[in-house]
């Protein structure tokens, strides 16, 4: 397994930077919103739907950030 990601590193070596400008981000402004506790809740679908909701969140607002409000009602409407 190894052997394989370092093959798939070889290929592209500038994949983990690629990926650190595009997803850790994210990962990283959902536990700062989420705090020291993380998931409040308990059970598999509980915590789920919670982190659902959180990325449902981070969506809105980058939506709203790059689109406005009447750009992204507009875009919702059709």
């Amino acid at each position: 397994m190894i052997d394989a990601m370092q093959a798939r590193l070889d290929r592209w070596p500038d994949a983990m930077r690629v990926r650190r400008r595009t997803v850790e981000h994210v990962f990283g402004t959902l536990k700062d919103w989420m705090g020291r506790s993380h998931l409040k809740t308990r059970r598999l679908g509980n915590v789920a739907t919670e982190a659902s909701l959180h990325i449902l969140a981070y969506n809105i607002k980058r939506a709203i950030a790059l689109l406005d409000v009447p750009g992204l009602i507009a875009a919702m409407q059709g």
